[in-house]
């Protein structure tokens, strides 16, 4: 993210006064959104659309979503006349020739986006902006052509627009350093938080988020568990949504394409692989919810209630250090539950009878079973919110008894858990998942497409996590993130699970 070399009137661009005329090209969901966030600020906004009646159509559901605010008596209805009066529609581009800022809103597709930005440069006047809300493409190609690219800037909102809070400020190789400044005071001044970004493929979120539908779809090609179960165990982790519903309700044509983009755009590294089991959904035109199925027909069904744990438990001891060994001790201490506390140098978790219950850190409990001779063993998803689990997964080695397995289903529900049972699969759902997002969070910091607390904002206001990539970090340490990516590249010998190097130094600090 660099200055322009070129000086210009960009360089001493201001904000756009609060009654500015702003264009918005484009009205799909995305361009309606923006162009009522904008008039809501008290700007006349011109909303343009190629395509026969689609200006009209936006204006008729902007209108229809500020009639439920009034109704819920969260707007007046004078306050709602008055957006609905400064939103016009226009026929040309040459209606937008007066704006001081214009937002392209069209088509995902790099030529049809050249060709309106180069009108729009010949068309506005010198200290007019130019922004584009693409949530991929590279804000350095798109102002490939432009007579005046320093003025071009990226302002990626996220839907529905007037609920969600983030903006990401996208930089091009050539975009003015004031220009950026003001695009971001500007998302302030709507009410948004701004966040800059480098122009790379996928900004920020669409980048660090990969991971979150990535890892679900490898675990559902080795057939670890359901989506039912997957998603149970991500929302466990405090996440809204599990990946499986969240696809659906993108729609998997989307979430594909876009995966599919960033695979391209990063020269087929594996990290972003498109996944055969979404191609085949899409094949199949199971696309979600839109169609009414996709991994689901329908929304999930809700987890049935637990049964009380029905038997007295075996002696419970906890084993070991960290973060993680904390957040357990501290949550059977609130369920009432007496345990000890054993030292190992080598392994977290705990004891229950014979039963030997390992955190994950990305071996399998077959392989540890195997490396310890032990039978009675299972490993155990990473419980990174205690209190808001109502299901943790768990792998059991193939030598675990019926009575172990008993036992520690019984100690789940005396934490108010439901056993996740999974496959014996490296990583489980949550380790390697939340493990993914740091590691990822950590690539785009060290190559400079965001700073940390950019990167933390933008997980947490753009998709709703419940942390960002470096309050993870800070909770679990480098060394266990490191640990089980190191595990998993063992395992499946695929440069998809790379360290990055930031979180190499971090745990050599």
């Amino acid at each position: 993210m660099t200055d322009s070399l070129n000086s210009s009137a960009w360089q001493i661009a201001r904000l756009p006064a609060a009654d500015a005329l702003v264009g918005v090209v484009g009205a799909g969901v995305m361009g309606a959104g923006i162009a009522q966030v904008a008039a809501q600020a008290g700007h006349p906004v011109r909303l343009l659309d190629v395509r026969e009646g689609a200006a009209a159509a936006a204006l008729a559901q902007i209108g229809k979503g500020l009639d439920g605010l009034v109704n819920k008596g969260r707007m007046e209805a004078a306050e709602r006349a008055e957006i609905m009066a400064r939103i016009q529609p226009a026929r040309l581009a040459s209606e937008l020739a007066q704006a001081t800022l214009v937002i392209e809103v069209i088509v995902e597709k790099l030529e049809p986006k050249q060709a309106l930005l180069q009108e729009l440069d010949g068309l506005l006047g010198e200290g007019a902006i130019i922004a584009t809300n693409t949530s991929s493409i590279s804000v350095t190609a798109l102002a490939n052509g432009m007579k005046h690219p320093q003025r071009l800037v990226g302002m990626h909102f996220f839907n529905p627009v007037p609920l969600m809070k983030l903006v990401e400020v996208v930089w091009g190789a050539e975009t003015d350093a004031g220009v950026a400044g003001v695009i971001a005071q500007l998302a302030r001044s709507w009410g948004k938080t701004p966040v800059h970004a480098k122009s790379t493929p996928g900004f920020i979120v669409n980048r660090i988020a990969r991971p979150y539908y990535a890892e679900t779809l490898a675990l559902l090609q080795e057939q670890a568990g359901t989506p039912e179960l997957i998603d149970r165990a991500l929302r466990s982790a405090g996440f809204r949504m599990g990946p499986c519903e969240l696809m659906d309700l993108i729609g998997h044509d989307t979430n594909y394409l876009v995966t599919q983009s960033v695979f391209e755009a990063n020269f087929g590294d594996k990290r972003y692989q498109p996944s055969l089991v979404q191609k085949a959904l899409v094949d199949g035109g199971r696309l979600g919810r839109k169609v009414g199925k996709g991994f689901y027909a329908g929304p999930p069904a809700p987890p049935l209630p637990l049964e009380p744990a029905s038997s007295a438990l075996p002696p419970l001891s906890l084993v070991g250090r960290g973060p993680l060994v904390e957040a357990l001790a501290a949550w059977f201490s609130h369920r009432g539950l007496s345990f000890s506390r054993g030292e190992s140098a080598d392994w977290a978790g705990l004891v229950l009878g014979e039963m030997h219950l390992h955190l994950s850190d990305g071996r399998t409990a077959a392989q540890l079973a195997h490396e310890r001779r032990y039978g009675e063993l299972a490993v155990m998803d990473w419980p990174v919110a205690p209190d808001r689990i109502d299901g943790l997964a768990v792998a059991f080695g193939p030598r675990c008894s019926a009575a172990a397995r008993e036992a520690v289903r019984q100690l789940w529900h005396a934490l108010g858990w439901e056993l996740l049972e999974l496959r014996d699969v490296p990583g489980l759902a949550v380790a390697r998942t939340v493990a993914m997002l740091v590691n990822e969070g950590s690539d785009a910091v060290w190559q400079g497409v965001c700073d940390e607390q950019g990167a933390d904002l933008a997980m947490k206001l753009g998709v709703n996590y419940p942390a960002g990539p470096f309050e993870w970090l800070a909770l679990l340490g480098a060394a266990r993130v490191v640990e089980l990516l190191d595990a998993l590249f063992a395992a499946y010998r695929s440069e998809r699970y790379r360290v990055s190097p930031l979180l190499q130094q971090r745990r050599w600090a």
